[in-house]
């Protein structure tokens, strides 16, 4: 395993940029990946050209990647081309009724062809391309966004000879979404360090007063802050309490806040389910608190040694990660070894990256421990990130009950193996 698998969690978290900053940023990075990431995805898919068409406020999801940062939404209608050329690199063009940054290039005169589509057929039978990618995906909403209503005017207006040259961009599309370039690897690891301090933050006496405050209002709270540093979250968060009572694990309630509003008190076991959105990266992180009693320094033994499996779970799983294999087979040997050591688990990782549930291998699901048809069987490829998302059952004696330590890391799987981006839980954070 790579030594970047560390444990430690960086807990100075970087500057936040101003949004002038962020916005270059973005387009350099835009600006790079179409450059040098772009021309091999396309060789692998055997896809010349890949054509995706948005009006405003329907946009596809991988199109909202490629706008420049200064851009919120689709114009109009506007369509973006890419096209490998015969010296193997790839031509950007933008057939819209607006300059679409400095990536594309303009390809509508609007003088020599008023009719928009007839411009983007001009432009395919200068280039003839033998294969034209279009976002449709049976598995994959995210490399799905060619709305109906476009296809049906772009096959209405296409001429003939190219109808038998459309094929699914999936490959190519979901290729796109998962793999990342290294520039943007060294900026995620300061995106999951901020969201690490917002944990450690939210989880510390600053803002928790046990006996007083709620988990609703822990939430709010989390909400707020991200807003006060000037970030987004993707998703409400949540926060669940297990404690020495009578009440059962149920799983979708401890992401949808079935468990209900709830005073801290002392002596209970936080859980936050939390991520956020920074340079159209996401975050995904689940972490786990407890709050002292009278009287006691540490965490209790018994939950110490409840994270300690759940860490050894991780570890498992991870090393099971592999080039080419599925995610349904990385699922059934991670879930086999770890079952033969004792452990009781669950695993649930999804790919991470422009979309906090992204497009890639997926790798269980909470409620499909079999396997998932479709985005689990898609191979694991290097260079492309994971919400490592798993828990493990163990029963509890002082409490008389079972509970769940349920973790989730953001990592990084390159040829070293899979590495955390900012470390990993592995002590129980302590409200004193």
């Amino acid at each position: 395993m790579s030594t970047a698998c560390a444990s430690i969690i960086n807990k100075t978290p970087p500057e936040i940029m101003s949004m002038q900053q962020r916005a270059q940023w973005i387009d350099g990075i835009l600006e790079k990946r179409i450059s040098t990431l772009m021309p091999s995805l396309m060789k692998e898919s055997g896809i010349d050209m890949w054509i995706l068409i948005s009006r405003e406020y329907n946009e596809d999801p991988i199109l909202k990647t490629l706008l420049p940062a200064t851009w919120l939404s689709a114009r109009r209608t506007t369509i973006l081309v890419f096209a490998l050329n015969k010296q193997g690199k790839v031509d950007a063009y933008a057939v819209a009724p607006y300059n679409v940054g400095s990536v594309f290039k303009k390809a509508w005169d609007k003088k020599a062809h008023p009719n928009q589509w007839h411009a983007l057929n001009s432009l395919i039978e200068n280039l003839q391309p033998n294969k034209i990618g279009l976002n449709q995906s049976q598995y994959w909403q995210h490399a799905d966004g060619l709305v109906a209503t476009d296809k049906e005017n772009f096959l209405a207006n296409l001429p003939s000879a190219y109808h038998n040259r459309i094929v699914s961009a999936e490959k190519l599309a979901v290729s796109w979404l998962e793999q990342r370039i290294p520039e943007e690897i060294e900026k995620y690891k300061d995106i999951v360090a901020i969201a690490h301090s917002i944990i450690a933050e939210g989880f510390s006496n600053k803002v928790i007063i046990p006996g007083k405050t709620t988990t609703n209002e822990l939430i709010w709270w989390f909400r707020e802050r991200v807003r006060e540093l000037k970030l987004q979250v993707w998703f409400h968060p949540s926060i669940m309490i297990q404690r020495a009572d009578q009440r059962q694990f149920d799983h979708e309630a401890s992401f949808t806040d079935g468990y209900g509003n709830n005073v801290i008190q002392k002596g209970d076991l936080l859980h936050v389910d939390f991520g956020i959105n920074y340079l159209r990266l996401n975050t995904d992180t689940q972490q786990h608190a407890y709050v002292l009693k009278e009287g006691e320094t540490a965490a209790p033994t018994y939950l110490v040694e409840a994270l300690n499996k759940a860490n050894q779970l991780q570890d498992i799983f991870t090393r099971q990660f592999k080039v080419g294999r599925t995610g349904n087979e990385v699922l059934k040997t991670s879930l086999d070894k770890a079952k033969s050591k004792g452990l009781k688990p669950a695993i649930y990782t999804h790919p991470l990256g422009y979309h906090g549930h992204a497009a890639g291998t997926t790798l269980g699901m909470w409620d499909k421990q079999n396997g998932v048809p479709g985005d689990g069987d898609y191979p694991l490829h290097l260079n492309t990130a994971y919400s490592i998302e798993l828990n493990n059952a163990i029963f509890i004696e002082e409490w008389n009950k079972e509970i769940r330590v349920m973790l989730e890391e953001d990592a990084f799987f390159d040829q070293s193996g899979v590495w955390y981006l900012n470390g990993r839980q592995t002590e129980l954070l302590l409200v004193r």
